[in-house]
């Protein structure tokens, strides 16, 4: 059964709703936990600025000065893929160590 609203505004409201809960999620969050959610290993952080890059454009900051003015929607959807990689390079990680876990039990129990 389809579940989506019928109309584009309905879909917003459901959607600022779900901000709204996640948004009050990580303010409930303690600071500790926030900090640590916040560090991306190195791998995971080299891997979402290339990602920023690629949007962004690939001229490397060292050997240029640049400055990209945008919209606010815009940089807020930029901003949420970002976020969206690093959740996905996150859980990501998390399913490979499971993986990995799971095939060391396998192997313990084999041998």
């Amino acid at each position: 059964m389809n579940n989506l609203p019928s109309n584009p505004s309905e879909y917003s409201a459901d959607q600022s709703s779900i901000d709204n809960l996640l948004w009050q999620y990580v303010q409930s969050l303690n600071p500790d936990t926030v900090a640590q959610l916040s560090k991306p290993e190195p791998k995971v952080a080299q891997i979402m600025e290339q990602n920023l890059r690629g949007m962004l454009g690939n001229l490397p900051p060292e050997h240029f000065g640049m400055t990209i003015t945008t919209s606010r929607e815009n940089f807020g959807q930029m901003l949420a893929s970002a976020m969206m990689s690093g959740y996905f390079l996150h859980q990501a990680k998390q399913r490979m160590e499971l993986d990995k876990s799971i095939q060391t039990l396998h192997s313990s129990r084999d041998s």
